[in-house]
């Protein structure tokens, strides 16, 4: 769909962008967008401009809040109960799309082009990925049609923030939690721009996975608010379109709506019961028609929030009722193949001809032969794995930085005020893989598996207890349940856990094994069955060392015991 941005060259030049004096060509600077909304807020009491916390890049992050209260939004300073949108731009630089559009945005709320609806509140973050804005060059989007420069994808530190959400290895994601948390956010949106395949349509659409909102705001997000979206992007002339999930997309076999494990922003806002909307603009649509697009949609998102705006709040409190009552938590999920939708999909047939690379054959997408075709999209999710939710948790206050990560994201724990001996349920880390190669900085661990035995456990003063009677409920069971998606134990914050710390000489060892033995016959049994019926454990001596040890007591206790416990009454 070729669209002209209407709001180019349509205000005074003092006034404009560098995205409009350009035509629709290039993206502001990391300084030039900060002076715009400065220069914003010195024009109207509407605009505030504060820092808000540090990055990895040195800068401090900003956050600009449209607000006729004339201050930062949070649910403290929000007595008119007014529906909270934020807005992040500029997690990815390369795909300024949203930063541009809100620059706009925000200059014609002040300008009275566009009227602030008086039940809303917006929140935007001028530019997230701060390192990666300045970094900018003409070439790491190779797939992508503008602007002619723009910012890295990777941060100061190279990491992607969008995998950054729970494991924080960044200051930007510390110091956005704790604004996430601040504004308490109903709608959360996160400007893209999309990779992958080539279609017709210029902006496509990841929202929250409905089933993790729950049955009364996802079934309301899924059946009553998001319709509304399409409708009124269709009103201002754009055909927006689910996420192309090019991973499973087949305009014959169907496509399954995008997954979104809480490391993704739309995934960690889930966690809170926050409404997510990730808008991704086409990558090889103008840019200036892209500007455009998300524009609309923001523009379409807080207009239909308002309207809606005490159904959403109805909504997203009875979620969160839901979920300080909820005993059965999923720790991942699966798309529910016997359950589907229809969606119109507008794309361009496949084909293939010679490449003038490599003189074989290569696949293009034929644009003189668009297409629309009704295909299957799978939108119902069920859960993969379950776990049943404990009176509370303990961890050892040795553990900081899951602590620190706890804390900013507003879990509610009490310190132990004297060494205390409890009966709890310790976890064993009994199988586990890590990722060969680097993800993010780490070696994520994933298809865990583990038993559960109760122990008594000795704590010390100043251990925390954290108890699940709080809106954080399902944030504090996916973290730390070692087989969820994204917790801690997947991204490696317990892997001391799995080295073990002491060992034995060998000729050390056998005379003591042998004194241990003879006072305790049921190990003596078991080791005899074992040689009975394992031929190479019989012949391997070093095996039957092992065997005997780890079942001794001065086998170490804590190696791959789960240093989290539940507490179930």
């Amino acid at each position: 769909m070729a669209v002209i941005a209407v709001f180019l060259f349509k205000n005074s030049p003092a006034q404009q962008s560098r995205f409009e004096k350009s035509g629709g060509k290039e993206t502001a600077t990391y300084f030039e967008i900060i002076n715009w909304y400065q220069q914003l807020a010195k024009k109207s009491k509407l605009i505030l401009v504060k820092e808000m916390g540090s990055t990895d890049a040195g800068y401090p992050l900003h956050l600009v809040t449209v607000s006729d209260q004339n201050n930062i939004v949070s649910p403290k300073n929000n007595q008119q109960k007014k529906i909270v949108i934020l807005i992040n731009n500029g997690i990815h630089p390369g795909e300024p799309d949203g930063i541009d559009a809100s620059m706009l945005l925000v200059r014609d709320i002040v300008n009275k082009k566009i009227v602030l609806p008086q039940n809303i509140e917006l929140a935007f973050i001028p530019v997230y990925n701060i390192g990666g804005c300045l970094n900018r060059n003409r070439f790491s989007r190779v797939n992508q049609n503008g602007p002619t420069e723009y910012g890295f994808r990777g941060n100061a530190q190279n990491l992607d923030l969008n995998r950054d959400f729970t494991k924080c290895d960044s200051k930007e994601a510390k110091t956005f939690t704790q604004i996430f948390q601040q504004l308490d956010p109903d709608i959360f949106i996160d400007n893209h721009v999309s990779d992958g395949a080539d279609y017709q349509h210029t902006i496509t659409l990841i929202s929250t996975q409905y089933n993790k909102l729950g049955r009364g705001l996802g079934d309301w997000l899924r059946d009553v608010f998001e319709p509304k979206l399409y409708k009124g992007m269709k009103e201002k002339k754009w055909d927006l379109f689910p996420y192309v999930n090019f991973e499973t997309a087949s305009p014959d076999k169907g496509m399954e709506m995008f997954y979104d494990p809480p490391r993704y922003s739309s995934g960690y806002a889930a966690l809170f019961q926050t409404i997510a909307f990730v808008p991704e603009t086409h990558m090889l649509k103008p840019f200036a028609d892209r500007v455009q697009s998300t524009y609309d949609f923001m523009l379409t998102v807080m207009q239909q929030a308002s309207v809606n705006a005490t159904a959403l709040q109805l909504q997203r409190a009875m979620a969160r009722q839901e979920i300080l009552q909820q005993q059965i938590f999923p720790l991942s999920w699966k798309v529910d193949s016997s359950k589907f939708s229809f969606v119109n999909f507008k794309g361009y047939e496949a084909a293939y001809k010679k490449s003038e690379v490599t003189g074989l054959e290569r696949m293009y997408y034929n644009r003189n032969k668009p297409f629309k075709k009704e295909m299957k999209y799978f939108n119902v999710f069920m859960p993969a794995a379950i776990v049943a939710k404990p009176v509370a948790y303990i961890i050892p206050k040795g553990w900081v930085d899951v602590i620190e990560r706890l804390k900013i994201n507003g879990v509610s724990m009490q310190a132990l005020k004297n060494d205390s001996s409890m009966l709890v349920d310790a976890y064993h880390i009994d199988e586990y893989k890590s990722y060969p190669t680097p993800y993010e900085k780490h070696h994520k661990n994933y298809a865990v598996k583990v038993s559960i035995g109760q122990q008594r456990i000795q704590f010390l003063k100043g251990d925390y207890i954290i108890y699940l009677n709080q809106k954080a409920n399902r944030y504090i069971v996916e973290m730390l349940e070692p087989a969820g998606d994204d917790s801690f134990f997947a991204w490696n914050f317990f892997d001391a856990i799995l080295q073990q710390k002491e060992g034995y000489s060998d000729y050390r060892w056998e005379d003591v094994a042998a004194n241990w033995l003879q006072s305790n016959p049921e190990i003596q049994q078991q080791l005899q069955e074992k040689k009975i019926a394992d031929s190479a454990f019989a012949n391997n001596a070093a095996a039957q060392l092992e065997f005997v040890y780890k079942h001794s007591p001065y086998y170490e206790p804590v190696h791959l015991r789960y240093p989290v416990y539940r507490m179930n009454e």
